[in-house]
């Protein structure tokens, strides 16, 4: 049997959520369209490689898919004859004039959903995060996620989506898949690219939906500054390039400008919440020609106003290194010491791993030099991102490296 290739894999995979969000919308029963979707794609990896890549590849996958789903459903005929009798009706080739990823992604974000429940299956089935990726950037077994998700799915089944939607509660979640599109929670490379960019196609539609939303905006613009760095992240063999250390002129100044004009036509918006600050903080990173030239005093004081409306841990932690970029790194320790008698950074694991690499830079330019690299090795054994582990050890390896002998 053919094997499908690196392209055809692809394919299916950003086909996937345009499928499953065309079922939904059809039958409104998450779980067993879910199903039917995976034998299309299985369906599909086998005969493509063979007979070729039909012209309309998301035709093909629904209308295979539909087929499945009308046999699950003639299963449960007594108790889903309704929609039963919808599944005779299917079309040869079903054509939707609405974007079914985001059709998908309003319904994963349904209001009898919890925070938690939202944001977790619309990584599973939007994302295409797997339920390990999705556990471990949870902080818990895969076994308790994988329960999570099952009984997010049956408390859709038979919900429909219904316009209009609550722009506020969907964006936390574009945010966190685009969080682990830029900084991926395990594997061999530091992002997810499609992820990524996959939650800023979602951000602009979600945005072009919401009437002009000024927050949508300033998420859109967030990501599309933040994404606008990526390309001088990593070096040419793969290692984490740290900001300070970035060619600058590797960035997308497109994307900067994009960004920019969304911001400054929102920004004097009254109530400026935790996405437009975020992104007016992007921008005044994306105006500096030079590390040296960033305006920290600025940064430290958005940091504040972002601590004010989102009193998080990684929004603290942030504002800790902003502090001690502008007053010096014994004010950031003093700060970051503050925040742990507080018990303000109490948390996850990611948490207590952003804390102790903070702590191991602010030490290492205090000069501290060993319980910095001690601290730097603790960080990097508490990701599961190979990349960022490599640029941890990196660190500690470079001070003992440093160090004059005894």
């Amino acid at each position: 049997m053919s094997t499908p290739g690196p392209a055809v894999e692809h394919l299916l995979r950003s086909e996937a959520p345009q499928v499953l969000g065309a079922l939904v919308r059809r039958f409104g029963h998450f779980d067993l369209a879910e199903d039917a979707v995976q034998e299309a794609l299985l369906a599909a990896s086998r005969q493509w490689p063979v007979d070729g890549v039909p012209a309309d590849p998301r035709s093909w996958l629904i209308r295979v898919g539909y087929r499945r789903l009308v046999d699950l459903l003639r299963a449960e005929q007594a108790r889903r004859r309704r929609e039963y009798d919808t599944a005779t009706a299917v079309p040869a080739a079903p054509v939707s004039a609405v974007d079914d990823s985001l059709t998908l992604l309003l319904l994963c974000c349904h209001p009898s959903l919890t925070s938690t429940a939202q944001v977790a299956l619309t990584l599973r089935a939007v994302g295409g995060l797997t339920t390990a990726e999705i556990a471990h950037a949870y902080g818990i077994g895969e076994n308790a996620m994988s329960a999570r998700i099952s009984r997010a799915k049956k408390q859709l089944r038979g919900v429909r989506f219904t316009q209009p939607v609550e722009a506020g509660r969907v964006r936390p979640v574009l945010y966190l898949i685009f969080n682990e599109g830029y900084v991926a929670s395990s594997g061999d490379h530091l992002d997810r690219v499609d992820l990524a960019d996959e939650a800023i196609r979602l951000t602009r539609m979600l945005h072009g939906s919401a009437g002009g939303d000024s927050e949508t905006a300033g998420l859109l613009a967030l990501m599309l500054l933040t994404q606008a760095r990526r390309p001088a992240r990593t070096g040419n063999d793969g290692r984490l390039v740290p900001w300070e250390e970035q060619d600058r002129s590797r960035w997308d100044r497109a994307l900067i400008r994009e960004g920019t004009d969304l911001l400054d036509a929102v920004w004097a918006e009254p109530d400026a919440g935790p996405y437009r600050i975020q992104a007016a903080i992007a921008a005044v990173h994306a105006a500096a020609s030079a590390g040296e030239e960033t305006d920290w005093p600025q940064i430290a004081a958005l940091y504040e106003g972002l601590e004010a409306v989102s009193p998080t841990a990684p929004v603290r932690l942030s504002r800790v290194v902003a502090v001690a970029q502008a007053y010096g790194p014994r004010r950031g320790l003093d700060l970051l010491d503050e925040l742990n008698e507080r018990h303000d950074l109490a948390g996850e694991p990611l948490t207590r791993q952003r804390e102790r690499a903070v702590r191991a830079h602010l030490l290492e330019r205090t000069g501290e030099h060993g319980e910095a690299a001690r601290l730097y090795r603790a960080a990097a054994g508490l990701t599961a991102n190979t990349v960022e582990q490599q640029y941890l050890l990196g660190r500690a390896d470079r001070i003992r490296l440093s160090e004059p002998p005894a």
